[in-house]
């Protein structure tokens, strides 16, 4: 299993841009899916972009547009560009990456980084 840990969160204004990273201790390469995943106060965890093996991603409606998830294997390391931010967008953004596999599979969680978007 890998450890994650993300990085790139802050307080941004409105319309403004952040760019988070989740820095893996292990190699991405055969890690089948990464993900990136909020939470807002008093709502549940939900998955914000994700991105497949081969490089194939899905959004959640509310960021399709303004946000781009990608990999770089080389670097172990997952990227979320944020753009044109909303206050409904403060959370706290969780990276997950999920290995499929009887023996070797594994689902493991960063511990997170808080986003804040206000004037």
């Amino acid at each position: 299993q890998v450890q994650l840990v993300e990085s790139g969160g802050g307080l941004v204004q409105p319309g403004g841009s952040l760019r988070l990273s989740c820095a893996a201790s292990g190699s991405i390469f055969s890690i089948n899916t990464m993900a990136w995943y909020r939470q807002a106060p008093g709502k549940e965890r939900e998955l914000v972009a994700a991105i497949t093996s081969g490089r194939s991603t899905n959004y959640a409606d509310s960021v399709k547009g303004r946000f781009t998830i990608s990999r770089d294997n080389a670097k172990n390391t997952v990227y979320l560009q944020m753009n044109s931010l909303k206050a409904e967008d403060t959370a706290v953004y969780y990276c997950n990456a999920v290995k499929i596999g009887v023996i070797t599979g594994f689902n493991a969680w960063g511990q997170g980084t808080q986003v804040t978007v206000s004037s």
